[in-house]
Formats: structure tokens, sequence, C-alpha cells
């Protein structure tokens, strides 16, 4: 009996210190084409963990997202997960459709204003856009999230699929979306990180 109310003591207290982190995002963090349990916010706490950082993953990511769609969303998901942390992973559905980088900035102002009015910690991840955007586009695009990050006073953490796109096992086919095979890896480096932040 002792030991049976120690396990759920140590059980309830890691729930208690587990602080939840809320990842806003695309196609990129929902799973494309693979089951959820695969994809890498659910992989992620026991990355995390690795570092003494227990964690509460909600993974809020819909494929096909732009920033705005995740503006009209945000707000329930605030309300009903209250989350410690907000990673936000949004934008390179805007970069596709060719949307202007100032319409970017100002979504991603107002989903950091929504997320810090809540009482949460944003983490804002930089996303870039494939070079046959055009150079000009894809270099304005890409440093809306430097500077976003500037101003509104928020860690900014290195785009993933930077670091895989060459990589045939890792990427699809389309030479947008990660494979099954790179969503370990994926968690690995954005637990990587996150840990410093945390």
């Amino acid at each position: 009996m002792i030991r049976l109310l120690s396990l759920l003591f140590v059980c309830f207290s890691m729930n208690v210190s587990a602080a939840t982190l809320l990842v806003l995002g695309d196609s990129l963090s929902a799973g494309y084409q693979m089951p959820i349990e695969k994809a890498w916010p659910t992989l992620l706490p026991d990355e995390l963990a690795q570092n003494g950082h227990q964690m509460r993953i909600i993974n809020g990511s819909i494929s096909g997202d732009t920033t705005g769609n995740g503006l009209n969303r945000l707000p329930a998901l605030l309300q009903q997960h209250q989350p410690d942390y907000v990673l936000i992973e949004l934008g390179a559905n805007d970069g596709l459709r060719g949307f202007s980088p100032k319409l970017v900035k100002n979504n991603l102002n107002k989903l950091i204003d929504l997320s810090q009015d809540s009482g949460a910690k944003v983490i804002l991840m930089q996303i870039q856009v494939p070079p046959n955007y055009g150079k000009r586009y894809a270099q304005a695009f890409a440093q809306v999230y430097p500077t976003v990050s500037k101003e509104k006073n928020v860690e900014l953490i290195p785009f993933f699929l930077a670091e895989i796109i060459t990589s045939k096992d890792l990427i699809m086919q389309d030479g947008l979306h990660p494979t099954q095979k790179a969503q370990p890896w994926i968690a690995k480096f954005v637990a990587q990180q996150l840990n410093p932040i945390l």
C-alpha cells in the first residue's frame, strides 16, 4: 500500500511539474502522410526528458495552414490547453502561395501577442521558401523571422528542413516534406534548440 501511494505520488508530481508546449504549425509538424504518433512533436517529450525537461506537447498543427489560419485557430487552443510555451512553426504555406512578407510579419506579430497575453513564452521557428520563388522574395521572406524575433524579443530557432533538404532519405519526393524516417532526427534537433530555452 505504501509502495502504491509512493508510486502515485511520483506520477502526480511528474504531471504537476510537466510544462505544456503548444506546437502551432502546418504539415511540417502535423505528420504529413504518416501516423500522428510518428510525427516529431509526438517524439519530442522523450528527447526533452533526456535533458531533464518534463514536457507535455500539444500538437496544434494542421496541414496546409498559413499564418492567417493559425491566427484564427490560436485563441481556442490557448483557452483549451493554457500552454506555458508556444512554438510557432508557420509561414511555409504563406511563402508557397506568394503572400507578402509584410502580411506574414503582421500575422506573426499577432500570433506572438495572443500567446504572450495568455501568459505563454513564445518560440519562433525560422521558415524559408525555395529559391525558385525568386531570390529577392526568398530573402525578404526569410528576413521576416529574425526581424520579428528581435522586435518582439522572442527566441528564434533554426528551420529544421534546411538541415535535411538535400537528403533523399529524409525528404519526400515533393522536395518539401520530411519523411517518417526524418522524424526522430527532427525531434532531436528541435530538442537541442529548446533545451537552453526551457
